[in-house]
């Protein structure tokens, strides 16, 4: 999963890239624009499958091609990761294709699909892995992701409902940082116990003009899940400092709480409206229930 988010990152960067020329190009230029996405995207595009393949797969042998099940691994966790990498790729993407002054029809089949060919490409290098294998669970996981993005933009010509990522440390990755990260760095992406995914869903949007509800307020369903060591089971003999062996219990977990759209914010500022766009990937901190198979839990802020 840390390979295949980069996407997300690289994306992110080729956005601000794009929104960044906005004032720098003049009378509305265009030819300009599409010069710079399509050079910015063909380089990061061809530059991130090469450094993948040279970071990543060149340690282990490629054979056939072969599928790898892991459709039960981490509670579905890092399904939900590649389903939030592809929706935000193609909400990014398909802004910075409005930008660049292409049409409706080729933002949404281009533009919003840009994620979900490259996350196809790394799948597919995974086939030929002797490490891994082509999981049509991701694969699926991406479709998912990138359908949202782009029926919202076609059937409502905005994003109603997002998808949405936070985080706050587990204190677990110490026990098996090989999988879980050895820095607070890499724990981000593949602590999956320290992650939680968001279903934010925007009231207003859905209500008649001129309605008296917060039109930057959202209501959150969040996913995670908690006790994981490893993949499909907890492998690894964990112990405190005396030597006491510790044993965490797999379970997931389930959130209400609020959220706040920042892409609804009014300003005038080109620059911050091109920052709430980026920073709106992450869930607002805000109080948050907690359901899980050990009940019900209350946080007076969740992050």
């Amino acid at each position: 999963m840390l390979r295949k988010v980069s996407i997300i990152i690289s994306f992110l960067l080729l956005f601000k890239i794009a929104a960044g020329q906005n004032d720098s190009l003049k009378n509305t230029n265009y030819k300009s624009r599409k010069i710079v996405l399509a050079s910015a995207t063909g380089a990061l595009t061809v530059g991130s499958l090469i450094f993948l393949n040279q970071a990543w797969y060149s340690d282990y042998n490629t054979g056939k091609f072969h599928f790898f099940n892991d459709n039960k691994e981490w509670l579905q966790m890092d399904k939900m990761g590649h389903a939030f990498t592809t929706y935000q790729t193609s909400r990014l993407m398909m802004g910075a294709f409005d930008w660049a002054g292409y049409t409706r029809k080729q933002k949404l089949i281009v533009g919003g699909t840009i994620g979900f060919v490259y996350m196809t490409a790394i799948e597919c290098m995974d086939g030929f892995s002797s490490g891994w294998g082509f999981s049509w669970g991701d694969e699926l996981a991406d479709v998912l992701g990138t359908s949202l993005a782009i029926s919202q933009e076609a059937f409502w010509k905005e994003q109603r409902i997002q998808l949405k990522f936070s985080y706050a440390q587990s204190g677990l990755a110490k026990y098996n940082p090989s999988l879980l990260g050895k820095n607070k760095y890499s724990q981000i992406l593949k602590d999956y116990n320290a992650q939680t995914y968001w279903l934010s869903v925007n009231p207003s949007t859905f209500m008649k003009k001129g309605t008296k509800f917060p039109k930057w307020l959202s209501i959150a369903v969040g996913y995670g899940a908690s006790g994981m060591l490893g993949g499909s089971g907890n492998l690894i003999v964990a112990q405190d400092k005396d030597g006491n062996v510790l044993n965490f219990d797999r379970q997931r977990r389930l959130y209400l709480s609020l959220d706040i759209d920042l892409t609804r914010i009014k300003t005038k500022s080109k620059l911050l409206r091109s920052i709430f766009s980026l920073v709106n990937i992450l869930k607002f901190p805000a109080p948050a229930l907690q359901f899980s198979k050990n009940g019900l839990k209350f946080y007076a802020v969740y992050y």
